[in-house]
């Protein structure tokens, strides 16, 4: 079996997504957290507080239609893969929607307990944010992968 294929239900199925698109998509999210942090620590509160509910709505995306149907992974697909030379290996496309299940998470907790009015869950949340899509965008360390995988041996999530 292929780097491309896996095995589900005893067939072997394409599902592999270039690994360079989830870390393209973590350096454009990166910048915008930044930007989101930069903005709240400066007293401009309203529009970091919409920026990120806007990367909330986009992990969303990512985390329940698909790393695939992603808005950055589609633009990577579209306009950078094309450019470069196929990738080594492709990756399991779990762990990345994985991982954007758990940065909705963190950005939606720093969006609700901003509405209840605690002051600093902006920044902080896009600060926590920004420190796990910096990691994957500069280090190739996907922080969210990791989790998905250390529950995965931990028999938490079934893999097939």
């Amino acid at each position: 079996m292929s780097a491309s294929t896996e095995q589900t239900n005893g067939r072997a199925t394409a599902a592999g997504i270039d690994p360079r698109g989830p870390r393209f998509g973590a350096a454009i999210t990166a910048s915008l957290l930044l930007v989101t942090v930069v903005l709240a620590v400066a007293g401009a509160a309203t529009p970091a507080f919409w920026l990120l509910v806007a990367l909330t709505a986009l992990f969303a995306w990512g985390a329940f239609a698909g790393i695939r149907r992603h808005p950055f992974g589609l633009l990577f697909a579209r306009f950078v893969r094309p450019r470069l030379a196929p990738p080594a290996e492709l990756e399991d496309p779990r762990p990345p929607t994985f991982a954007q299940g758990i940065g909705f998470a963190v950005a939606a907790a720093g969006v609700v307990l901003a509405l209840l009015g605690v002051p600093y869950a902006v920044p902080i949340a896009a600060a926590v944010a920004f420190v796990a899509a910096f990691l994957n965008a500069a280090f190739d360390f996907c922080l969210g992968c990791q989790i998905y995988l250390l529950l995965v041996r931990a028999r938490v999530i079934r893999t097939a």
